[in-house]
């Protein structure tokens, strides 16, 4: 069976000793998640292209695409199936559009200044790919020698990682997109699935020729010494989720960010999100979980936090109300974008202000109601962005300490001037972002 990696304590004294480096074009950059299938009425990768712009324009600067691949017709799920049951690694789904159509969408978004990586899925191939026939030693396989798949993804089959010539396969099948196309990482799927030794042979081999960017489906430190530069916060977005939902305070949440300090290594990123595509469709992300006024502060939260890489997912800037449908087609109807003004704002401070750079100080700031209310700032040289988030349904007025007088800041969203923003009213739900002048 496959060999699984997973963090161990004598390892993290490793890791504090060490920095994370990382593409210098995602500093104080951000990912947005398209869902090709849903994003239009035509869900291919044409009709998206002309959303780009758009795009570009609220602020966005890296778009992630889930798998372009053909998906698997053998225990299909659904009518239209996974995007994470891949039938071959190196075609793009006929239903998407063609190789040519991606390298045109890379093209526009390169010219823009964006960046572009792609859902990557290695810990499993759908249950007709070739390689099932081709290498039968390539997947793993019972004691009837049948393929194996893990949990209910019956549509799929484990690869078994214990075979090198499988491993130098699933490299040349990446190498494959990065000589055809001209992505700049990639997310990888159930990265924590795959045995770190992997990771070790394979990224350096991808970033030899071009400094790619790596997302790790992952919540573990462990993984960052591999070369992934970002992992999921998983732990922090279920604690936020219970804070919304009224069973837990902002101390739970502390606890876990002390912990995330203290084990990860100096200057991982961690991807924070209010919802994405597993969450969206199968938990009900974001409209149920952070429902009405509770969703924004958490989503200020998300863009402005310590070693925070923000992900906003489809549709979130319409906003769209319910889970899209996994594996049927289920269009997103953009035409109100009533949430686009509130990400572009935090999207494009993000992008500007070097107080969101690597090289920037983050500092926690002493408040009076530490169970609800949240205070920090973020300074590089003169520049300084300070943020207060009621994480809590009930209104406070919040002394905050630690603050340089006299300062002027600029309120992001209401575009107030003010001298003096060490006692605030908030209301339930509220936030505050104030730009040094």
């Amino acid at each position: 069976m496959k060999l699984i990696l997973f963090t161990c304590s004598f390892l993290i004294c490793t890791f504090l000793n060490a920095q994370q480096k990382h593409p210098a074009f995602m500093d104080q950059g951000n990912i947005y998640e398209v869902n090709i299938r849903q994003y239009t009425k035509e869900g291919t990768l044409n009709a998206f292209a002309k959303h780009i712009p758009r795009l570009k324009k609220m602020g966005v600067q890296t778009l992630w695409f889930m798998p372009l691949q053909p998906i698997s017709k053998v225990g299909r799920k659904g009518s239209l199936g996974s995007y994470y049951s891949v039938a071959s690694y190196t075609e793009v789904n006929k239903e998407f559009g063609t190789l040519a159509d991606f390298n045109k969408i890379v093209d526009k978004a390169h010219a823009l200044g964006m960046k572009v990586i792609i859902d990557w899925v290695p810990n499993h191939t759908g249950a007709d790919h070739p390689w099932l026939t081709t290498h039968p030693d390539f997947h793993e396989r019972d004691s009837t020698g049948k393929a194996i798949y893990t949990a209910d993804w019956s549509d799929t089959r484990e690869l078994n990682y214990s075979n090198t010539v499988m491993q130098d396969s699933m490299i040349l099948a990446m190498k494959y997109w990065t000589n055809k196309t001209k992505i700049d990482g990639f997310r990888v799927d159930v990265a924590w699935g795959v045995p770190y030794s992997f990771w070790n042979k394979c990224i350096p081999i991808l970033k030899k020729d071009r400094n790619l960017f790596f997302l790790a489906e992952a919540d573990d430190a462990g993984i960052h010494k591999t070369g992934f530069d970002a992992t999921y916060s998983w732990t922090e977005f279920h604690i936020m989720n219970d804070i919304a939902a009224g069973k837990k305070n902002l101390l739970s949440l502390d606890s876990v960010l002390t912990t995330i300090d203290t084990s990860f290594i100096k200057g991982a990123w961690r991807l924070y999100f209010t919802s994405n595509h597993d969450e969206n469709s199968w938990n009900k992300a974001d409209y149920a979980t952070m429902p009405g006024a509770s969703h924004a502060p958490f989503a200020v939260f998300s863009q402005t936090y310590n070693r925070t890489l923000p992900l906003i997912y489809s549709g979130q800037e319409e906003p769209v109300l319910r889970p899209l449908a996994f594996f049927e087609k289920d269009a997103i109807e953009f035409n109100k974008y009533k949430r686009a003004p509130f990400y572009s704002a935090l999207l494009h401070l993000r992008n500007s202000n070097t107080a969101f750079s690597e090289t920037a100080i983050f500092k926690r700031l002493v408040v009076d109601h530490p169970a609800e209310i949240m205070a920090y700032e973020r300074t590089n040289g003169k520049s300084k962005v300070v943020v207060v988030l009621n994480l809590s349904n009930i209104a406070h007025e919040v002394l905050i300490n630690g603050l340089n007088p006299g300062e002027i800041y600029v309120e992001l969203f209401t575009k107030q001037v003010t001298n003096d923003i060490h006692l605030l009213q908030l209301p339930a739900w509220g936030y505050k972002v104030f730009v040094k002048k």
